[in-house]
């Protein structure tokens, strides 16, 4: 008989959060039904969460994010005014949303408004998280953020090993 051997701890399979890349154009239908690029309705899943985000797009992030996000800010909101106010914000134009048979989501008028979406859009992979944006607003941004991109590497790439 073969002895027994000791099991060996195996490591923790720690679920790691999806990573949304690239920069996609769809287009917003008449109904403010938009067609979510194939790519990153795999990585959202089917629940999914729209919410106000900063510079006026709207965040699409999976259930599980959002979820994280929410609690960390409440744990602070109490006794902080400032995350009181944004948990106030974020939360009450929070919506869930599970795209339909063709990978439409609905875009509530509300956000709709909130960042001026029309026909045409930008949905941009944001690491854990996508943001749909006007498309004119994205490009604005963009030329805005381009010099500040090249300053801002020294500071922000060493941060992270680069």
């Amino acid at each position: 008989m073969a002895p027994v051997q000791p099991m060996q701890p195996q490591p923790m399979q720690q679920s790691l959060p999806p990573l949304l890349l690239g920069t996609y154009t769809p287009k917003i239908d008449a109904k403010g039904r938009l067609a979510l690029p194939v790519k990153l309705r795999a990585q959202l899943g089917d629940g999914l969460i729209m919410a106000r985000g900063q510079e006026r797009c709207v965040y699409l992030l999976p259930q599980s994010e959002f979820r994280r996000i929410a609690m960390q800010i409440q744990r602070t909101s109490m006794g902080d005014k400032a995350a009181r106010d944004y948990l106030r914000v974020f939360l009450s134009g929070a919506v869930d949303q599970d795209p339909d048979k063709q990978g439409r989501i609905l875009i509530p008028q509300m956000l709709r408004d909130y960042a001026d979406l029309d026909g045409d859009v930008v949905v941009i992979g944001v690491g854990t998280r996508a943001e749909i944006w006007n498309a004119a607003a994205w490009e604005r941004y963009l030329a805005d953020q381009e010099q500040g991109y090249a300053d801002i590497a020294d500071d922000v790439l060493p941060s992270v090993g680069l």
